[in-house]
């Protein structure tokens, strides 16, 4: 079990974690609309391509793993764990098991991904996998018989809880502009009858 002292900040690396996962650097601002904030000793912010956010937390392990949750604004989720130690290339595909405290998720896909000097691989789950996640006290990773990594997940509920509200806020913040416009201005200004035609 892992608590929030065996933890260390991972605000360098975060721009570098976003790429490895997938997201453009586009749309900057979306970012900056969302203030970075840790909360349960997680960092959660905006993906720089303004489709959602994440939370990551990087542990005191042998080659400092450090772990990402992503959720965009259309429910899609990925998670992404990295370490220094680690050999997986880019783009290997990885059969994996996942073991939550309330869940597991035996041989499932997983695919390489480096970034900052670290490699790792890069998983999607179902809708439901946010919840179980926060809910969850630790999650264990094997390959076949063999440990990948055993991570403490203590304060995911309120990091979950945040990374839902950054998504809010973001799907909010680009909800379409309203239809509504003055009545006087009609469907056609260029029409013939123009004059007696108002916007319906």
């Amino acid at each position: 079990m892992i608590d929030a002292a065996s933890t260390i900040s991972v605000r360098p690396t975060l721009c570098l974690l976003i790429l490895a996962v997938g997201l453009s650097e586009g749309a900057e601002a979306s970012a900056q609309e969302y203030a970075m904030r840790d909360v349960g000793g997680w960092t959660v912010a905006a993906s720089q391509d303004g489709k959602g956010c994440f939370l990551t937390k990087a542990y005191r392990h042998p080659g400092e793993t450090t772990l990402l949750l992503g959720l965009d604004m259309d429910g899609t989720n990925r998670l992404s764990v990295l370490n220094a130690n680690w050999s997986i290339k880019t783009k290997d595909r990885e059969s994996l098991d996942f073991r939550l405290s309330n869940a597991s998720f035996p041989k499932h896909l997983a695919v390489g991904i480096a970034s900052d000097g670290k490699r790792g691989f890069v998983a999607s789950f179902g809708a439901k996998f946010p919840a179980v996640f926060a809910a969850s006290s630790f999650m264990h990773i094997f390959r076949g018989g063999i440990p990948v990594e055993k991570l403490g997940l203590g304060g995911s509920r309120a990091a979950v809880a945040e990374l839902r509200r950054c998504v809010d806020f973001h799907r909010r913040s680009r909800a379409p502009e309203g239809r509504d416009r003055a009545g006087d201005i009609p469907i056609d200004p260029f029409a013939r009858d123009a004059g007696r035609k108002a916007t319906k």
